[in-house]
């Protein structure tokens, strides 16, 4: 693949570095495998309150997002991160994009529990300055087996294929490369340095693995194993990325989780403490745009969250739709795309159907998720159907 050409420097914003909309400035929170406490969400609720527009934005990696921030709010969020241990490092705050299984270990469907990786990986990354250098778009997926990260396209990713087995993927596909689950986040580092070296070596401005030429391959190169590559699974063996459905989740413990999906993926400051009032444990964002609140006696609180607007419905027409900023958020936008999204929810009369559809005021359709999805693009004389593409 060769190196597309990258007309503006890496601005991806951070909780510090934040990107100036035309509804305020943006901040953008890493949350590494979506795992947050109570009070962390608390934190983050208070702020959009105190300091944005009220809201969180759910993004497609797992991340949480503030708007309308006043100048020099950044400072003051910071500190807020910062005494809450959401900002472990301001050097490398931009770089901690890590999804991981939703509920793994949990529920059924995934070979073994990849939390633990979550906290060594970003820990890893956190430790090396040279890091810091990573674009910020880098993603790192860690997969359980259940296939719900893997599909994503992260940059550099580890999926268990059974106990004691684990492949590493680089931009998505097997790389042929294993460790046992106890080397797995050490080989996620190595990859993820030879990434940030190759990038180097060809002078790249590249965001992704994928844009750099034959990127994954000479990646793969600069590891070194104790043993030869295994042969590496068909694009078919790696698991296409699918969701955790919403609604009620047993756990193999027989306690109970809820998956709530946030409509267009905006969490109003309300909502957030809801959930964390809900909590018994910890929550985790995915990247469904969605929070799953784990460990529950029983399942009565599904009732409480749906009547605040989160959505539990496996059947509900939510589960189709994404939308970007659109206006007034967005200066690039040619329509209020959240606004007509929900209209069409309400009314029945989503344009592409039962298809799963993301809503886009321009042509730079930010926020699509991956997979099969119709994009609805506005043209400023109504909206563009598109075909359902990967």
């Amino acid at each position: 693949m060769s190196t597309p050409i990258r007309d503006r420097v890496d601005a991806c914003p951070g909780a510090l570095q934040t990107h100036a909309a035309a509804d305020g400035g943006l901040a953008r929170v890493r949350v590494p495998g979506g795992l947050l406490s109570a009070d962390q969400l608390r934190v983050l609720a208070t702020a959009a309150r105190d300091l944005g527009d009220g809201a969180l934005e759910l993004t497609s990696r797992g991340s949480l997002q503030l708007r309308g921030l006043p100048v020099g709010a950044e400072v003051e969020l910071g500190g807020r991160l910062a005494a809450a241990g959401l900002l472990p490092s301001a050097t490398h705050e931009r770089v901690r994009n890590v999804l991981a299984s939703t509920l793994s270990g949990r529920t059924a469907g995934g070979v073994l529990d990849v939390t633990p990786w979550v906290a060594a990986l970003d820990a890893g990354l956190c430790a090396d300055p040279a890091l810091a250098d990573l674009p910020g778009r880098y993603l790192a997926t860690l997969d359980d087996g259940r296939g719900d990260v893997a599909g994503l396209g992260g940059d550099v990713g580890l999926l268990a294929l059974d106990g004691g087995t684990v492949a590493l993927t680089l931009a998505g596909a097997d790389s042929g490369l294993r460790a046992a689950p106890a080397g797995a986040v050490t080989l996620a580092l190595a990859a993820t340095r030879a990434f940030l070296a190759e990038r180097t070596a060809q002078a790249s401005s590249a965001w992704r693995l994928a844009e750099l030429d034959d990127g994954p391959a000479r990646v793969a190169a600069r590891l070194t194993t104790t043993a030869p590559p295994a042969e590496a699974l068909s694009p078919a063996g790696v698991p296409r990325a699918r969701a955790t459905p919403a609604g009620v989740v047993p756990q193999r413990d027989g306690r109970t989780a809820l998956v709530a999906v946030v409509p267009l993926g905006r969490l109003t400051a309300d909502q957030a403490d809801l959930l964390a009032d809900t909590a018994t444990a910890g929550l985790q964002v995915t990247p469904g745009r969605a929070v799953a609140v784990p460990d529950l006696p029983y399942a009565s609180a599904a009732a409480v969250l749906t009547a605040a607007g989160l959505v539990l419905d496996p059947d509900s027409p939510w589960l189709l739709v994404t939308a970007c900023a659109g206006r007034p958020g967005c200066a690039k936008s040619l329509a209020d795309v959240r606004a007509d999204a929900t209209r069409a929810v309400a009314t029945g009369a989503l344009p592409a159907g039962g298809a799963r559809q993301h809503w886009a005021g321009c042509g730079r359709r930010c926020g699509r998720p991956r997979g099969e999805v119709v994009d609805v693009v506005a043209t400023g004389a109504g909206y563009a159907i598109g075909t359902p593409a990967g």
